[in-house]
């Protein structure tokens, strides 16, 4: 999966690698910035991602679509499809420049709107990445772990960096009977439970 990484796709990556870079030094406001995982979550994540059951695979928070490009080599090879939600239009017409340029179009879908009316519509659920608004990763969890079939992945980023922020969602996971859950301490923090 790694050693085979399409040009396309390896190109975009490095697009987006030197924006996010350019944003956190040039003073861009945060709502404005790409706001991405760095190059070893979305290593990791595509690593956890190749090994879950069959099911629908999400992701909350798109921004340019840096971590669907990880994503979208797992889903490859294994005939899934990522679901992306993302709710600002300046970020969803980022998302679909690069998807298109990358031509990963046959296994990532982009939604454009809030996730919290969709998560429904995925009664088995079987990897999801959350990398939204911080005081939206409860409201998430809650809405997406009632749907996670057995040996599924809910993966949350920024459980290192932003823990203060989202304590109470930690602190369910870490107490919930039906999940096993631990945090990977790789970039900003990358909480993972898995469902049993």
């Amino acid at each position: 999966m790694f050693n085979t990484i399409p040009a396309a796709v390896l190109k975009q990556m490095k697009v987006l690698e030197e924006i996010d870079a350019k944003d956190r030094q040039d003073g861009t406001p945060k709502i404005k910035r790409l706001r991405q995982v760095p190059p070893d979550s979305g290593k990791v994540l595509a690593f956890l991602a190749a090994g879950v059951p069959k099911g629908a695979w999400l992701e909350i928070g798109t921004s340019a679509g840096y971590s669907a490009l990880w994503l979208s080599l797992a889903a490859r090879q294994r005939g899934a499809k990522l679901i992306t939600f993302e709710l600002l239009p300046d970020k969803v017409k980022l998302a679909k420049d690069t998807f298109k340029k990358a031509a990963v179009g046959d296994v990532v879908e982009l939604v454009h709107g809030d996730a919290r009316g969709h998560i429904r519509d995925y009664a088995e659920v079987s990897f999801c990445f959350l990398d939204c608004e911080k005081e939206m990763y409860l409201d998430f969890f809650e809405l997406i772990t009632p749907n996670l079939i057995p040996g599924a992945l809910l993966v949350a980023d920024n459980a290192i960096n932003h823990a203060d922020n989202i304590q109470v969602m930690l602190d369910k996971a870490f107490a919930d009977p039906s999940l096993d859950s631990v945090i990977i301490p790789v970039g900003k923090g990358l909480l993972a439970c898995r469902k049993n």
